[in-house]
């Protein structure tokens, strides 16, 4: 159902791009084929880069899957920025309807001259480009896509630079009920949403983990969706996770993503790289003789495989005296562990909405985007992730890798 939701919502797109952007500004003619010819092309290249990787695989489908997702980026900012210049356009409807000063001026006497009296007037598609003879709706039409195209270039380039670019590296404090004070300090990296794929490669996990090394975490917690692929095509990339570097080791939950492959396979590897997958289980982290719990539920698209969350047995064998930290991969989880008096639960999934104005969508979803707040006494810290999924464009929403600090 999704699927074919996107699919629709990417034809409307372009359809509207073509609209506004070439047939609205250009007058019939070669030019005018030649655009409508690409726009056709760049959509079937987007459709490509959503569909075929998994099917052809990840090293046969970098060559389209860098323009098709690209442009997908591009045509997202394309389509906000003209449906926003439709404001404007309504609001000079009125004076696009008025005849044109020049015209007015110069126009021929009927009783001069009858032939001249039934001149047509020009139109969009017969008005000389660039000319004296544009008119009004042309140069309207003409306006908004150099207004639309210069927007969305330019945010489009700023959200690859940060998508590309290093995550941000953010501490925050926590404070927990019932934190043993020899937790003071303890320090729990989160990273979720690396997205190994196509466009994320080895050195993407290179620099996370010599990141989360840096800050000298006590703990490592990845939530879910490491990777867009097969263990044969990433296995590879994601080998460098062996070697992060804390006291009480690396825990992994499943995402989303790790259901639309193969993820028995993948946990299999994680384990293989030194990783402890928490799939519906508990354990604890001590520290001489105070301890808290951590544990870890499966994603909810685990459903489709039996292998979905089990929040009962997750928080099973408890010791109520000390408190839980719960490594969920969606935000929504969070009401869940509410009702099971989780301290504190650690997310991803969001993107932080990846780029503007998807946030709104987003928040409706899941009830939080990024950063830390409270549900019914269970505190939810939500990363913005360490990578991208689709479009490598990140816009309002950049990348990174937190750094808890907990106090009692």
């Amino acid at each position: 159902m999704f699927g074919v939701m996107l699919s629709a919502l990417v034809a409307l797109m372009h359809w509207y791009i073509w609209k506004r952007l070439v047939k609205d500004t250009l007058p019939a003619g070669r030019a005018r084929r030649v655009l409508t010819v690409l726009i056709i092309v760049m959509a079937v290249l987007v459709f490509a880069a959503l569909t075929l990787p998994r099917r052809l695989g990840l090293d046969a489908s970098r060559w389209f899957t860098w323009p098709g997702y690209i442009w997908f980026g591009l045509i997202v900012y394309l389509f906000l920025t003209l449906l926003v210049l439709e404001i404007p356009r309504l609001a000079l409807r009125g004076w696009v309807r008025r005849a044109p000063l020049e015209a007015t001026a110069h126009a021929p006497d009927p009783a001069a001259s009858p032939s001249a009296a039934v001149q047509p007037t020009p139109s969009a598609d017969s008005a000389p480009a660039g000319g004296p003879g544009v008119n009004r709706r042309l140069f309207l039409a003409r306006g908004a896509g150099l207004v639309a195209g210069a927007a969305s270039v330019g945010l489009v380039g700023v959200g690859m630079a940060n998508a590309l670019g290093p995550p941000d590296l953010l501490r925050v404090p926590v404070r927990l009920p019932k934190l043993d004070p020899a937790f003071d300090g303890f320090r729990i990296a989160v990273v979720s949403d690396i997205h190994l794929g196509p466009l994320s490669g080895r050195a993407h996990t290179e620099r996370i983990v010599r990141m989360i090394n840096e800050a000298s975490p006590d703990l490592v917690a990845i939530v879910g969706d490491l990777a867009d692929g097969t263990v044969a095509e990433l296995g590879s990339a994601a080998e460098p996770l062996r070697d992060l570097v804390s006291r009480e080791g690396t825990f992994f939950v499943t995402g989303n993503h790790e259901y639309f492959g193969e993820p028995f396979v993948w946990l299999r590897e994680l384990d293989r790289l030194g990783l402890h997958s928490l799939r519906n289980e508990n354990t604890v982290i001590r520290r001489g003789g105070a301890a808290f719990d951590l544990a870890g539920v499966n994603d909810l698209s685990g459903r489709t495989v039996d292998d979905g969350p089990d929040f009962d047995r997750a928080l099973s064998g408890r010791d109520s005296s000390r408190p839980t930290v719960l490594l969920a991969h969606q935000p929504v989880q969070v009401s869940e562990a509410a009702k099971r008096d989780v301290a504190l639960q650690l997310s991803g999934h969001t993107h932080g909405g990846q780029f503007w104005p998807f946030h709104y969508i987003v928040g409706l979803q899941q009830g939080a985007v990024a950063g830390l707040s409270t549900v019914e006494g269970t505190q939810l810290y939500v990363t913005r992730g360490a990578g991208f999924w689709g479009p490598p464009v990140r816009v309002g929403a950049p990348p990174d890798i937190t750094v808890l600090s907990l106090r009692s």
